[in-house]
């Protein structure tokens, strides 16, 4: 990569070995293995003389993994412009999205499909397609404010998610192991288990918490782009890039356009990303912490939400002045009010206790809050993971606006619709150690469906021994769903 001076800022990728039998554990080997459930995908028809043969894309990322990062693939259009790659882009889209500008739906795309998907591939080859503008929605976010996210047309949807898959098979290659958002086989899940396993295994005394803001819309274009050339020579593709960068955004009728940022909710948006972040965050961190780190440093980083563990509080504070500068070359910035650093670990509690300073601060990350804690059976030190209270009230809003807009519907309707809403939330949140949390959210949603039923009839009350019985059958119980990561981890590695 190239600094703003034209200089080599790309550090040396140390060997490693491979890590292809699954996602890796916190902070182990890091690079360019390929993840557990990213498994070889076969892209075109194969004759029987070539039954044994690997699919085009598995050739690509064998090429990726064989050579250096330097290696730049020239011929990778018609990958996307497959007629077998556009059909499975199209049934990987969701069935009940909402239509983009032009209005087209998944259902009637598909009433017509091998012709729309003919003349869209055909379109691709003699560069005629067209990138539509985003059409710009706004989301509640838990703390009241209101997220934007792109609604893209489905046509766009279709060749990004195309194109998507095609870059996959490079690019999987290259990004480190510490880096887990929106990459195949990866989630949220395997992010959460790596940094607490890092922080009872490793070292870690200090936890910086840090926030990009507006990362989406901060990407700078021209550097996306340089970024991308380091592996795509194709011109082609990096044109279709640019044509969905400057496609723009259309909002209350007009339409604009930017030469940074990139809308939320496309295909391209989290692979485009993670590109910027690859460049910009991760390989520089992984240099710093070889050359510069005087104790044991860990990193998790899920899309823009990242962690930086730190055994010495001198290390944390230069890193974070680096950290600052380097942002500040490719036009982001750290949230002054979000980023923050913790004193955190098995002597945070004596230390704060010594000065006065109270309990051990938290921090949240992916939803849960992280806290000091100790274990029931020892007291040894434990890192404490629970759902954050405003995830927690946010969601018991959505549920109560929901039940209200519901008021009329039949018991067993209702029934069915909380039982995926909680069970929804105890898999996500059903981690050891938060099944008080979870409780609290079951115990909650019973009531104010309680609530809501008692409300919309003028004859009587619902009795609590009723009550009861509904809880029972239609609400799951709250139930730990995940191992601890430990034992995850060991398993994985």
């Amino acid at each position: 990569m190239m600094d703003g001076h034209g200089k080599s800022d790309r550090p040396v990728v140390p060997s490693k070995p491979s890590n292809n039998a699954g996602p890796p554990a916190a902070e182990g080997v890091e690079g360019r293995g390929l993840a557990k459930g990213n498994p070889p995908r076969q892209n075109a028809l194969r004759t029987p003389s070539r039954d044994g043969a690997p699919s085009a894309l598995e050739r690509i990322r064998q090429a990726a993994a064989r050579r250096d990062r330097k290696t730049r693939f020239t011929a990778l259009l018609h990958h996307v412009y497959n007629l077998d790659t556009l059909r499975e882009a199209y049934y990987s889209l969701k069935r009940d999205a909402a239509p983009g500008v032009d209005g087209q739906t998944w259902r009637a795309y598909g009433e017509a499909l091998e012709t729309n998907l003919q003349d869209l591939s055909d379109r691709l080859k003699r560069g005629a397609y067209r990138a539509k503008p985003v059409r710009r929605v706004f989301i509640p976010k838990a703390d009241g404010r209101q997220r934007p996210l792109g609604v893209t047309a489905l046509e766009d949807k279709i060749v990004q998610r195309a194109t998507v898959e095609v870059l996959n098979a490079i690019y999987e290659t290259d990004f480190l192991g510490f880096s887990y958002g929106f990459r195949p086989g990866r989630s949220p899940h395997h992010a959460l288990d790596a940094l607490y396993t890092g922080l009872l295994t490793r070292k870690v005394n200090w936890v910086l918490d840090a926030d990009i803001r507006g990362f989406f819309d901060a990407i700078d274009h021209e550097w996306l782009v340089k970024f991308v050339e380091h592996r795509v020579a194709d011109r082609r593709v990096v044109r279709l890039i640019r044509k969905w960068l400057n496609a723009g955004v259309l909002e209350d009728g007009s339409r604009t356009r930017s030469e940074e940022g990139t809308p939320q909710g496309g295909s391209a948006s989290p692979l485009l990303a993670n590109i910027y972040l690859h460049y910009v965050f991760d390989l520089w961190v992984q240099q710093w912490r070889q050359r510069h780190a005087r104790g044991d440093a860990i990193v998790v980083r899920f899309a823009d939400d990242f962690i930086v563990g730190f055994q010495h509080r001198s290390d944390a504070e230069r890193f974070l002045a680096q950290l600052r500068e380097r942002f500040r070359k490719f036009n982001l910035e750290l949230h002054p009010d979000k980023t923050r650093l913790v004193e955190f670990g098995p002597f945070a509690a004596e230390n704060r206790r010594r000065k006065g300073g109270g309990k051990p601060e938290t921090f949240n990350f992916l939803g849960f809050t992280h806290i000091c804690g100790k274990k029931r059976s020892n007291g040894r030190y434990t890192v404490l993971r629970q759902t954050m209270a405003k995830r927690l009230q946010a969601k018991l809003g959505v549920v109560k606006a929901e039940l209200r807009r519901r008021w009329h519907e039949p018991i067993p309707t209702v029934g069915q619709w909380l039982r995926s809403v909680v069970s929804g939330h105890l898999r996500y949140y059903g981690v050891p150690m938060n099944s008080r949390a979870m409780a609290v959210f079951r115990y909650r949603v019973g009531w104010l469906w309680y609530r809501a039923l008692a409300r919309r009839s003028h004859k009587g009350r619902v009795t609590w021994e009723r009550m009861r019985r509904l809880i029972e059958q239609w609400l799951p119980p709250a139930r730990v769903c995940h191992p601890y990561p430990l034992r995850r981890m060991g398993v994985i590695t």
